[in-house]
């Protein structure tokens, strides 16, 4: 799923939650809970599956009508841990230290990493 198809919404429960966009039905799939915790001097950010704690995996559906703001803009950060958390594959920030990496044919070309 494309990151532009990502939203970020509150719902009429006050559940601030994260989903992707089904164009066909409108409806937004694979929902998360997103949770602001506070820590010390500072907040973390938890991304829960929506039905925390009877179901492990972030899956399910809302409908457009369940939402009544929807965040402006959503953080790069934020999108890399919601993917995260939905396919268990952690999402590098910095890729600085692999600027030695040399793919299977020891060519050194700009092939890049694929996860």
């Amino acid at each position: 799923m494309a990151y532009e198809n990502i939203r970020f919404v509150k719902l009429v429960t006050g559940d601030s939650v994260m989903g992707e966009q089904e164009e066909e039905s409108g409806k937004i799939k694979n929902i998360a809970l997103i949770q602001a915790i506070p820590s010390g001097n500072s907040m973390q950010v938890a991304v829960l599956p929506f039905g925390f704690p009877f179901e492990e995996e972030i899956g399910g559906e809302i409908s457009e009508k369940d939402i009544i703001y929807e965040y402006s803009s959503v953080p790069e950060e934020l999108k890399n841990k919601y993917l995260e958390a939905k396919s268990n594959i952690r999402i590098s920030q910095n890729m600085d230290n692999l600027k030695d990496f040399q793919g299977g044919s020891g060519s050194g070309g700009n092939s890049g990493l694929i996860i």
